[in-house]
């Protein structure tokens, strides 16, 4: 099992405010979706952590159709009837999980949430990442990265910058 990371970050590097607001993420419209459709047809499942599940279930339209999300959380999840064939709790730890993932044939995963790309990094499980960074400094909140375990070393794929501002950075995890 491959995992990919498919995120957007301020400029200083956060994720959400400190209260996993988002609110800064509106960004001049335009008819790009940034290379999501093209991410999310490569994946076959999401491993979302729990703070990001109960942020996107509850203020975002749905957007991964039938693919199967699994939520890491240690607490008792409920699961609305309309996302209960494609929605599961777990909470194996990363390596434990792929396994299981991998046994189910489920090959290529996206990995979103600050803690749960950081714990799929120090497992060794994510294969590249796409970062978006929008054009604004928040000087504090919930980063994407964190303490790791060791060094982890990343490859440039390519860095495309679009007519609003943003900036797309792809890396491979060597």
């Amino acid at each position: 099992m491959k995992a990919s990371v498919f995120i957007a970050t301020s400029l200083d590097g956060f994720i959400a405010r400190q209260d996993g607001s988002v609110d800064w993420l509106e960004v001049e419209e335009t008819n790009e979706d940034f290379g999501f459709a093209a991410h999310m047809d490569s994946v076959d499942a999401l491993v979302m952590g729990r703070n990001t599940y109960d942020f996107v279930a509850s203020t975002w339209m749905w957007h991964y159709g039938d693919k199967p999300v699994i939520v890491l959380t240690s607490r008792s999840l409920e699961i609305p009837a309309e996302r209960s064939a494609a929605v599961e709790a777990s909470n194996l730890p990363p390596a434990e999980l792929a396994k299981e993932l991998d046994r189910r044939g489920i090959e290529r995963v996206y990995v979103d949430g600050g803690a749960t790309i950081q714990s799929f990094l120090d497992a060794g499980l994510v294969d590249r990442m796409s970062i978006t960074t929008i054009p604004i400094l928040l000087g504090s909140g919930i980063p994407l990265f964190g303490r790791s375990q060791q060094d982890i070393h990343l490859r440039h794929v390519n860095t495309v910058a679009f007519t609003n501002g943003l900036v797309q950075t792809t890396y491979d995890v060597t």
